[in-house]
């Protein structure tokens, strides 16, 4: 199982790179496995500002859809549209091409509620 060191993760299996005032989320690699081949991913949220742990999205495999949390509360300012035409990217790569959602964090101090890679391989 896959779990960079330079990432923070969420108890839903969420993943979130900070770059400045910016962020990056997708699934963890856990997530994926468990999900399956994901066959497409839903996020109507582009624009929109949402609070912590609020639904930014939806991914669906072929067994079953799950709703995506937001791990800190931010605005949605890109979604990835590589996985429009090739969702199963999230499968193959999902730290790196995979990733779902750019956001402007609104709030830092939220990011230390998130686990790092030790906590969240404990949790797993």
């Amino acid at each position: 199982m896959n779990i960079p060191d330079n990432l923070k993760y969420t108890k839903d299996h969420e993943w979130i790179r900070i770059e400045g005032d910016e962020a990056y989320i997708g699934i963890t690699d856990y997530a994926q496995n468990e999900l399956g081949d994901i066959v497409f991913i839903e996020v109507e949220t582009e624009g929109e500002t949402l609070d912590i742990e609020e639904t930014f999205g939806t991914i669906e495999a072929v067994k079953t859809v799950s709703d995506m949390f937001m791990p800190i509360s931010g605005e949605i300012l890109t979604f990835n549209e590589t996985l429009e035409e090739t969702p199963e990217v999230v499968n193959s790569d999902p730290y790196g091409d995979g990733w779902i959602v750019k956001v402007k964090i609104s709030d830092k101090s939220e990011l230390d509620g998130l686990l790092d890679a030790a906590a969240y391989k404990e949790l797993i």
